[in-house]
Formats: structure tokens, C-alpha cells, sequence
């Protein structure tokens, strides 16, 4: 059996995580969202990284995907895991591809991470 790191936190602590995972949640919902609906900006940053349209599509559906996965007790650690990959894929993207600031991608893909490390889970026997 595991249980998550954040049961043995303080309820300060807890209701920071969740604060973070909403406002993480509202970001990539509202960034997957204008990527489903081909926003010109969002077209054109795809053309600029020449994959073709599919992986906008592709970057959308696990954006929002990720953003529900946070919102979701059982799978906040899955969802920070996954949207902190695809975030460093962002980075990676901007520092060798398209050029521009890489910052913004850095922070969410921090906050991120910092969801999936304070939701990870434990074994019980360590959790004490």
C-alpha cells in the first residue's frame, strides 16, 4: 500500500498544494483549450516548430487532460508528473526550436513538478 507525501503535512501545507493545483489546473485548461481551438497565436507557434498541426492537437488534449488529472485527488501526482514533462518539452522547444522566452514554461513546469513531488507517493511503512 502507498499513501501520498502530503498526509503527513500540515493543513497550511494542504491547502497550498490545492491552491497550486487550481491555479495550475486553470493555466493549462485555458492554454490546452485555445490549442483545440486553433487560436491564430497557438497555430502559429506550431507552424513555427514543424511537426504540423496534429501535435498542437496532441499538446492540447494532454494540456487538458493534465489539468483535470490535478483536480482530481487520486491522480494529482499523475497529472503534475505529466504536465512537468510536457513543460520541459516546452522549454527544450523554445531553447532549440523557436526561440522567444523560455521563463514561463519553466515556471508551470517548477510548479509542476512541485505538485508531483509533495503528492508522490509513499510506501506506508515510511510514511510514519
Amino acid at each position: 500500500m502507498t499513501s501520498s507525501a502530503l498526509a503527513s503535512t500540515s493543513p497550511t501545507q494542504r491547502r497550498m498544494v490545492w491552491g497550486v493545483r487550481i491555479l495550475l489546473a486553470l493555466a493549462f485548461g485555458a492554454a490546452g483549450l485555445a490549442k483545440l481551438a486553433g487560436v491564430p497565436q497557438m497555430v502559429q507557434v506550431f507552424e513555427a516548430v514543424g511537426f504540423g498541426q496534429w501535435f498542437r492537437y496532441v499538446t492540447g488534449v494532454v494540456e487538458v487532460g493534465g489539468a483535470v488529472l490535478l483536480l482530481v485527488p487520486a491522480t494529482g501526482f499523475t497529472g503534475g508528473l505529466l504536465l512537468a514533462a510536457t513543460m520541459a518539452g516546452a522549454v527544450a522547444t523554445h531553447l532549440v526550436l523557436i526561440g522567444g522566452s523560455p521563463a514561463p514554461a519553466v515556471v508551470l513546469m517548477l510548479l509542476s513538478a512541485l505538485v508531483a513531488w509533495r503528492l508522490r507517493p509513499v510506501p506506508m511503512s515510511s510514511a510514519a
